[in-house]
């Protein structure tokens, strides 16, 4: 039986270890009303609701509240999560909650909510330690999270981060202008309450924008460096949660792939089509399961210095008092260069995700084939009204440096890359982003 480098023995020259881990799943439309159920099964008493004030005025929160105190359970209420949350935010509402004891968190809303909740939860069970002491490096120090998180139920409202399945949150980094994240395996909700229904009040732009997030987890961990074309770990502690694309996430992946192609068109379309907000919900937790363990790469690298460093922009359907790029939508504005970029290292994966997208092959040959997922992904952007390029959010040319300086600072996620990214490469696919 052959023996590994961190058992004695000598290494084998590629990783062979697949690791995966997504939390138990609730789906359906209607689940919201067995949120109560689901606390008392497990045990919890008492729960701190994190919300967003848009939900708040819509009535949703107060609603789940009812449904969670009928089952027994005492409910605090934190509803001033800021959309796009930053370490500060985290920090401060940390501060504010201090003195508050309970058993478990509820999340409720898109990936701000969730991951708030999530920091909330890390921050109130170890606290006095700094936010950026567990930021990714190199921005932040990479430290573990020291012991046991309490249980924590994710609520989607949007069909987009996916964060109800992973282990991970996104963070601005208050005074650098970019943002990062946090990965470690206790971030991973306890458990996953998906109702569709709780979608259908997203305006159309926020739709779209939440579906581009999906598409994008979708292909890049569809196109990630495969988990057995990287150096083995010197042991299982250094494993990281992006171990690259695997079997198993191909699945999810996949699947993610194909509903986006089918469904989320109608969803901004015709944002009361039920059906459409069902595969959208089905397709964001099928990619968040599949990018949670294969990761991200270019794209998603690129959009945290976009969001970082954006100046006067405000987003159509958001309600917010600052400058703003949704996630979403700067993800998917550096998309189509970042995949003819990676189009040598797998052509047959990119024409397949095209193809489950929707693309028709007929004709197409490796050799021919580099822009058909990029003109996929294009055609999809232009039906649901997204950005047209970088300009869009108020980019040019004079930006290059500190986005390709911003995106290099993602080496967490660049390693996911199935080729390596020099600056030089982020500043082209930057470039030729700037407008469609």
């Amino acid at each position: 039986m052959e023996s590994f480098a961190w058992g004695g023995g000598i290494a084998p020259e590629q990783e062979r270890i697949i690791s995966w881990q997504a939390p138990p799943l609730r789906f359906g439309v209607g689940a919201t009303r067995e949120i109560g159920y689901e606390l008392r099964k497990a045990g919890i008493r008492s729960v701190l609701l994190v919300t967003d004030p848009v939900l708040a005025g819509l009535g949703l929160p107060a609603r789940v509240a009812k449904q969670i105190e009928e089952e027994g359970i005492s409910v605090a209420l934190f509803d001033r999560v800021q959309v796009e949350p930053t370490d500060e935010s985290c920090a401060e509402a940390a501060r504010e909650l201090a003195s508050l004891q309970v058993d478990g968190y509820v999340g409720l809303g898109g990936g701000s909510s969730i991951d708030t909740a999530k920091m909330l939860n890390l921050l109130l069970s170890y606290p006095g330690r700094p936010v950026r002491d567990y930021l990714n490096p190199p921005i932040g120090a990479g430290a573990a999270i020291p012991g046991p998180l309490k249980p924590l139920l994710a609520v989607p409202t949007t069909a987009g981060s996916g964060s109800e399945c992973t282990a991970m949150v996104a963070l601005g980094v208050t005074g650098l202008n970019v943002k990062t994240g946090i990965s470690d395996p206790r971030l991973l909700p306890s458990l996953a309450l998906v109702d569709p229904a709780n979608t259908l009040t997203l305006p159309p732009a926020v739709t779209a924008s939440s579906g581009y997030d999906v598409l994008t987890h979708a292909c890049e961990s569809y196109t990630a460096r495969a988990y057995d074309r990287r150096p083995p770990y010197p042991t299982p502690a250094d494993r990281p949660l992006y171990i690259g694309a695997n079997p198993i996430s191909d699945v999810w992946a996949e699947q993610a792939l194909v509903l986006v192609g089918r469904y989320l068109r109608r969803a901004v379309l015709n944002p009361a089509d039920l059906e459409a907000r069902t595969g959208m919900s089905r397709a964001a937790s099928f990619a968040g399961m599949g990018f949670g363990n294969a990761g991200t790469h270019i794209p998603h690298a690129c959009a945290y210095p976009i969001a970082g460093l954006v100046r006067d922009y405000r987003p159509d359907g958001y309600q917010v008092d600052h400058a703003m790029v949704p996630h979403g939508a700067a993800v998917v504005s550096t998309a189509a260069a970042a995949f003819e970029f990676t189009y040598p290292t797998s052509p047959e994966r990119h024409l397949r995700a095209a193809e489950l997208l929707g693309a028709n092959l007929d004709g197409v040959t490796v050799a021919n084939g580099s822009e058909v997922l990029p003109a996929t992904l294009r055609s999809i952007v232009a039906d649901t009204s997204g950005p047209t390029g970088l300009g869009d959010f108020g980019y040019s040319a004079k930006d290059l440096p500190g986005l390709v300086a911003g995106a290099l600072k993602q080496q967490r996620l660049l390693v996911c890359c199935p080729r390596e990214v020099t600056s030089r490469d982020l500043q082209r696919v930057i470039a030729a982003s700037m407008a469609a």
